[in-house]
């Protein structure tokens, strides 16, 4: 799309991610969300605040916390089945931009957060690069739990990763296998 365009809202510089930061439906993962006071501040109001895992949005550039206004809030509680903030952890999203938020009078572009969790993706060892992050998150975690948070993987496949990983390992450390 535009992705080496810079958007002109760039130049205020948001401590949030804001439209000009999302150049094409993103998927993120909710680290969790807590109620802070706005960090712009502008006002002293406190918001539904989003903090990810991922720590780019894209290469070199840093992801911004999301404020979560009511629709992104109600989009929430839907995806996770909870009204409360505390349990917003944990959970794939996708972000896109609307273009036609409505803001008092105005129709401005707005992020919003898809109402239907993102498909995983289905890893396989033809996925050279992602096979190798998943089999260093294997060897750093010992399991497959936050691997599995983010791709499907056959069991086949799992227990062949596992068993490369094993091959690195001396012969006295042992791995975890999920059921």
């Amino acid at each position: 799309m535009n992705e080496t365009k810079t958007h002109y809202r760039k130049a205020f510089d948001s401590p949030y991610l804001s439209s000009a930061d999302i150049v094409e439906p993103t998927v993120l993962t909710v680290h969790h969300v807590t109620l802070e006071t706005d960090k712009t501040k502008k006002t002293k109001d406190v918001f539904n605040t989003a903090h990810f895992s991922e720590k780019e949005i894209r290469q070199g550039e840093k992801l911004k916390p999301m404020i979560l206004n009511a629709t992104n809030s109600k989009t929430m509680k839907g995806l996770t089945g909870s009204a409360f903030i505390d349990d917003w952890k944990d959970v794939r999203i996708t972000v896109y931009v609307d273009p036609n938020v409505r803001f008092g009078k105005e129709s401005v572009e707005g992020l919003r957060i898809s109402p239907h969790a993102p498909e995983k993706r289905v890893l396989t060892p033809a996925s050279v690069k992602a096979w190798g992050n998943a089999k260093a998150a294997f060897k750093r975690d010992g399991d497959l739990r936050q691997v599995l948070a983010h791709v499907d993987i056959s069991r086949e496949h799992q227990e062949q990763l596992m068993a490369e990983c094993q091959e690195a390992k001396p012969a006295n450390e042992g791995a975890n296998v999920l059921s």
